[in-house]
């Protein structure tokens, strides 16, 4: 009977610390991913910036930033970026390798597989204004467009 009460006791003290007792991180959209991209081949590192929808280039992949977030100083220190990436080779169409979300605070949660690169997310910048909403330019609404497999590719 002791026992059960002892398990009851720890039952419930868990639910109470899970329900919304324990305080919640809450994340800030940021404007601008940083990350950092290995060719592996040439053991190369790379710290690479990107605007929310703004394609960079590492190698034959094409990194698009689509979201960014931040925990304020407070809270425990996290950032995460939902990424897609492309592989873009001459005379092929793109293909995409990953479309996910990566936290700079363990890089090997959700990692890009590929032979050759690895990227990983190491900070966010630029916090947003309330709502978390980048105007496009010219008042247009931005639109998730494939990379364009024509551009050359760097390495």
């Amino acid at each position: 009977m002791i026992a059960l009460m002892k398990h009851t006791v720890a039952a419930i003290t868990a639910i109470l610390i899970f329900a919304g007792f324990a305080p919640v991180a809450n994340a800030d959209p940021h404007g601008r991913a940083v990350l950092q991209g290995l060719d592996k081949v040439t053991a190369r590192v790379s710290t690479l910036e990107a605007a929310l929808g703004e394609s960079v280039r590492f190698g034959t992949l094409e990194v698009i930033v689509r979201h960014c977030d931040k925990r304020p100083p407070e809270e425990t220190p996290e950032s995460a970026a939902f990424l897609d990436i492309w592989e873009v080779r001459p005379d092929e169409p793109a293909t995409s390798i990953f479309r996910g979300w990566m936290f700079a605070s363990s890089p090997a949660l959700h990692a890009l597989e590929h032979p050759v690169y690895d990227v990983w997310v190491l900070d966010c910048k630029e916090k947003l204004p309330e709502g978390g909403v980048l105007e496009a330019p010219d008042g247009e609404e931005g639109e998730e467009e494939e990379p364009d497999s024509t551009k050359e590719s760097g390495g």
